[in-house]
């Protein structure tokens, strides 16, 4: 099943889709015509007990998206799906979970048949009308980098946000970058309480 791509905070020109990032663990599924949604992941390996959060993600999943999402991907007559999604709560944190929160799943990106992850435009066309990571902005970024960075950009989660570009990094892999709000970055320093290793990991 195909990983998730890194994605580096090296603020970058042009023009790019600027959407929400929610605080919480990346999770994929793998969709196949007969299967319907049947291979689960972490962001890096399979599903297991290591975390049991986690194992909640896709049933949460397939009980929001997978009637919307198999009819879109039956009538682009794909024969192998991956999609990524977020898992989180109200009270998640740098991939932390509190038990007993309402988790939801927010879908950011789609991996189709042999042509890697859609780009940003398509995403946004191909799923009009299915609830995805929030839209927040089209255009430059330069007049929005420093309200996000402020946690003042209207609409965007506690976190920050992920500018993407219709332009391809790589075949099958858009132009990508993250921007975080400082305030996040100050509550994760002192979550970590001086543990710089654990800090770099989850930053």
């Amino acid at each position: 099943m195909k990983d998730y791509p890194s994605i580096d905070a090296t603020v970058r020109g042009g023009t790019h889709y600027v959407f929400g990032k929610y605080d919480g663990s990346s999770l994929r599924s793998e969709w196949s015509p007969k299967r319907g949604f049947w291979k689960h992941g972490k962001r890096n390996g399979l599903l297991d007990d290591s975390n049991p959060h986690l194992l909640r993600g896709p049933d949460l999943f397939r009980e929001k998206y997978e009637e919307d999402l198999s009819r879109i991907f039956r009538d682009a007559r794909w024969r192998k799906v991956v999609v990524f999604y977020e898992f989180w709560g109200p009270q998640s944190f740098a991939g932390l979970h509190e038990e007993g929160d309402a988790h939801t799943v927010t879908l950011f990106d789609v991996a189709a048949d042999n042509r890697g992850i859609l780009p940003p435009n398509e995403f946004v066309r191909l799923l009009r009308g299915v609830d995805h990571a929030v839209l927040l902005h089209h255009g430059s970024v330069g007049d929005v980098i420093e309200p996000v960075r402020a946690g003042t950009l209207p609409g965007m989660p506690f976190e920050g946000v992920v500018c993407k570009s219709a332009e391809l990094a790589s075949p099958g892999l858009p132009r990508m970058f993250k921007v975080k709000n400082q305030a996040w970055y100050a509550r994760l320093r002192e979550r970590c309480r001086g543990d710089d290793k654990l800090y770099e990991r989850l930053a």
